[in-house]
């Protein structure tokens, strides 16, 4: 099975690039490859503090580049608001307040309790963003 074929290997070369500093190219792929989001989830698991801080800095790359595209990538990171570590919980709302919809509220307001207060702050913003990408059209101008 080639490495196109294997999701996991996949990951764990872009991962490598990542801890390499070649973020601008894993944008330029991602940008072209919208299948690619849900390996943010992944990136964001990794060890490497440098592998994680790249797939911060993704997630906010596409969210502009792809406003509506990247709610695939919160669908993919929600289930990391309930990991063990409160890294990964903070990291995870961040990504769900840049890429998240409205389905996605729920999870990340369940974090306003969590006992970290970091992770609480990060919730409460990300709720906001996404609260705030929402708001119905009348509201907008007031």
């Amino acid at each position: 099975m080639s490495d196109e074929q294997n999701p996991q290997a996949l990951s764990g070369m872009v991962a490598d690039y990542m801890e390499d500093g070649l973020l601008e190219n894993i944008v330029i792929m991602f940008k072209h490859d919208r299948t690619l989001f849900p390996m943010v989830a992944d990136l964001l698991q990794d060890e490497r503090l440098r592998v994680r801080m790249g797939a911060v800095a993704l997630v906010e790359a596409l969210a502009e580049i792809d406003p509506e595209g990247v709610a695939t990538i919160a669908d993919a990171v929600a289930p990391l608001l309930r990991d063990a570590s409160a890294t990964i919980r903070g990291d995870a709302a961040y990504a769900v307040g840049l890429t998240g919809t409205d389905a996605h509220l729920e999870r990340v307001r369940d974090l306003l309790d969590d006992p970290f207060a970091d992770v609480r702050e990060i919730a409460a913003d990300a709720t906001a963003a996404i609260s705030g990408r929402h708001w119905p059209i009348s509201r907008r101008n007031t």
